[in-house]
């Protein structure tokens, strides 16, 4: 839909997170006189009291302002399996941040996605880019908000966005979930799509994993064979996918940081840049935090942070990654129905001493373990407790590994506190 076109439509910005705080800035902006309607589960009592021009539908009842909108700006947190959504989305009703700026950006956009690897893949490409001296900007779950890029078509004196600009998105699967072909744009979207794995994940919030796999596959669905599609050629459901696109097919292979690098050195490549000066990105490239990220040595005993692992996958790679000196695992948290069978055979084989477990996946992961008379195992409620346990029983020169294999939601806000509260502790003790 392009932005002219909501012009004349009641508009309902449907979760007022960042994402949807952000609609509505942008919203407001444009049409500075328009009656804005914003709902959301929560009661916001600090909620724009200065804006006479907005329609609150706030508390339990808040889906129910769904049929009096024409168009509905869901925001990635809202489930798609609520009955007032999906019937919203049969209708044609709901759109994006996501599918609006596919529509409206004159740039290039590079769109990066997978289970896991997308945020260090994205930044990777935005570094290489901008030390080309390209005009590169960093957009979506990592970067700046994606709308405020896309100016005014009521003001062309003020529009952004230029031809010449590259956009490099993060895009996760509720960004790529019901995308459409993008109206009025003669090129595909996006002109680089990089792929790098699928797991399962998000059982919670689409009905299958068939599903969560399709929301992925929308990423080079509408690509052209002017684009590209940078694929993990070693992921079998990666490579179904591939099968099916239009674009320029460049397969890649590696796991994890592997692959973001491969990644990002194929797109590089495609802007002509050198070599030489790609290598020179990666190398002063920094990790970003909570990916295996290396805190420190405290009392000889050397910490690694990898909060943002939320599937077994992540933590089995993990483990490849560390070797054999990792002698403390903790583990666990929320629970999305996940298979730790082979996390629990990949425990068994390591060097592994001690496993701290949080709820609620904590007792899972214990039971997947096989061979068990090793091991120490430490059931706790918080992160304190968590690293007391990891100091009494890591030995010097041996590390302690956060690697959850589980979602943070419950004892933590997000991976990051998560992450946070670990390294808080750590030099805290």
């Amino acid at each position: 839909m392009k932005l002219e076109e909501l012009k004349n439509k009641k508009i309902l910005i449907l979760g007022l997170g960042k994402e949807g705080m952000d609609n509505f800035k942008f919203l407001r902006r444009l049409f500075p006189n328009k009656v804005l309607g914003l709902a959301d589960r929560k009661e916001f009592s600090k909620l724009i009291k200065k804006d006479k021009k907005i329609r609150l539908h706030l508390g339990k009842n808040y889906l129910k302002a769904i049929k009096k909108y024409d168009v509905i700006i869901k925001s990635p947190g809202i489930p798609i399996l609520l009955p007032e959504v999906e019937r919203a989305l049969k209708q044609g009703k709901i759109t994006s941040q996501t599918k609006i700026f596919f529509e409206n950006c004159p740039g290039t956009i590079i769109g990066i996605t997978g289970t896991k690897g997308k945020s260090t893949t994205a930044a990777l490409i935005y570094k290489i880019l901008k030390d080309a001296k390209l005009k590169t900007h960093l957009i979506g779950n990592i970067g700046k908000p994606v709308l405020s890029y896309l100016g005014n078509p009521f003001d062309k004196l003020r529009a952004r966005a230029k031809e010449n600009d590259i956009f490099v998105y993060e895009l996760s699967c509720h960004q790529l979930y019901n995308l459409k072909k993008p109206a009025g744009r003669q090129a595909g979207v996006p002109y680089i799509a990089v792929l790098l794995n699928i797991y399962p994940e998000h059982l919670d919030y689409y009905k299958s994993f068939k599903e969560y796999i399709k929301a992925k596959a929308n990423i080079t669905r509408w690509q052209t064979k002017n684009d590209y599609l940078i694929f993990n050629s070693q992921d079998k459901i990666v490579r179904e996918i591939a099968k099916n696109t239009k674009a320029k097919k460049i397969p890649i292979k590696g796991k994890f940081n592997l692959l973001n690098v491969s990644a990002a050195k194929e797109v590089g490549k495609i802007f002509k840049i050198s070599s030489k000066e790609i290598a020179k990105s990666i190398k002063s490239f920094k990790p970003l935090p909570h990916r295996l990220e290396f805190v420190g040595i405290y009392k000889e005993i050397k910490f690694y942070n990898d909060s943002l692992s939320t599937i077994p996958e992540t933590t089995i790679a993990a483990l490849d990654a560390l070797g054999k000196d990792v002698q403390t695992l903790i583990l666990g948290g929320y629970d999305r129905g996940l298979d730790f069978k082979k996390l629990g055979k990949r425990i068994a084989r390591s060097k592994v001493k001690t496993l701290i477990l949080f709820p609620e996946t904590g007792k899972k992961i214990w039971i997947s373990v096989t061979s068990k008379k090793r091991f120490k195992a430490f059931f706790v409620n918080n992160m304190k407790e968590a690293i007391k346990f990891a100091y009494q029983h890591t030995e010097k020169g041996k590390i302690c590994l956060l690697s959850p294999a589980s979602p943070s939601f419950g004892i933590f806000k997000d991976y990051k506190e998560r992450g946070n509260l670990f390294k808080k502790y750590i030099s805290g003790i």
